[in-house]
């Protein structure tokens, strides 16, 4: 092949995509995987969906949704996760869900990636990258069978900004005081990696090279 085409291919492969993502599923139930952007997939315990990432992506997000019905024609609903009740998810999921957030080649170049339960908790995750041998992130407490009585729902562990709608859980008014609290701390607990209320930033927020690849894994 033509050193310059093969260039030119090689270049604008890089352009397509700036990351895969595996998500694997290791439950012993079906997760029915969501992303944005991505989609949905239904996944039995032991599969895995192969996403590619446009570069400069931001807000992008994957979770699981659990104990779904969908039609022939994709819709239906889900206990957890639930996206406007299709399995090709357009929009964010209903809380409770953990989720899996990322930001490719912003500052720097840099990838920016978290875990986050500020949407309460409803699967055990794992969010590694696959490639430069950068530090992983996991959550695999177990946040549903110790939740606190007021968050408690039906598939998971709400988040108290769903529940209580006040700015001391939601954050809203960010020039104001919000701080860490009962619930926040109950999360940070089990899992020091993630997101325990909105402006948890200084110790779950990683980055790893632009161009890195990645693994989700749920119940790891």
């Amino acid at each position: 092949m033509n050193l310059i085409i093969l260039i030119s291919l090689t270049l604008f492969s890089t352009t397509i995509h700036a990351a895969t993502f595996e998500v694997v599923n290791r439950c012993s139930y079906t997760v029915w995987a969501a992303a944005i952007p991505g989609g949905g997939k239904r996944l039995d315990s032991g599969q895995r969906w192969t996403l590619n990432v446009p570069s400069g992506t931001t807000s992008g997000r994957i979770w699981g949704r659990t104990n779904c019905i969908f039609d022939g024609n994709g819709f239906g609903k889900c206990e957890t996760g639930d996206c406007n009740k299709t399995l090709q998810c357009q929009d964010f999921g209903s809380p409770p869900n953990t989720l899996a957030e990322y930001a490719l080649n912003q500052f720097d170049d840099l990838d920016f990636l978290d875990i986050s339960l500020v949407d309460g908790f409803n699967i055990p995750m794992d969010f590694s990258p696959t490639t430069y041998g950068c530090r992983g992130i996991r959550c695999a407490a177990d946040i549903n069978g110790q939740c606190p009585d007021e968050l408690q729902v039906a598939g998971g562990c709400n988040n108290p900004c769903t529940v209580f709608k006040t700015n001391e859980y939601c954050c809203t008014d960010r020039s104001g005081s919000c701080g860490p609290t009962n619930f926040s701390k109950f999360l940070k607990d089990r899992c020091p990696d993630a997101y325990s209320y909105p402006l948890d930033d200084e110790s779950s927020t990683f980055t790893a090279p632009g161009g890195t690849n990645y693994r989700v894994t749920f119940c790891p």
